[in-house]
């Protein structure tokens, strides 16, 4: 019922950036919050950034001063602008959408790897 399409991926040296998007598509009533997530290997998934439909945001504290969480309403989008990247952020990285289609629901995307390395 809800699609998620990410993009933005890919390999960057320590201090460089990236910029993630993930889509939402399907029979959407509503988006009630959007988020950020992460998973490397050995390591449990942790909530990276979010945003709620108010447009209040909540950071990890790896993330603060460094990520920005936005989104644009119009295209059912949220990106995640990431700065002075470290080798500590590799990770892949899913987006995580809160929708109402017939009822409320949790919908991951596919996950997008991020590598930060020399």
């Amino acid at each position: 019922q809800v699609q998620l399409v990410e993009s933005g991926g890919g390999l960057v040296q320590p201090g460089g950036s990236l910029r993630l998007s993930c889509a939402a598509s399907g029979n959407i009533v509503s988006i009630n919050a959007m988020g950020w997530y992460r998973q490397a290997p050995g390591k449990e998934r942790e909530l990276v950034a979010t945003i709620t439909s108010g447009g209040g945001t909540n950071y990890a504290d790896s993330a603060k001063g460094r990520f920005t969480i936005s989104r644009d309403n119009a295209k059912n989008t949220v990106y995640l602008q990431m700065n002075r990247l470290k080798p500590e952020d590799t990770s892949v990285y899913y987006c995580k959408v809160i929708a109402t289609t017939t009822y409320m629901g949790q919908y991951w995307g596919q996950g997008t790897q991020v590598t930060v390395a020399s």
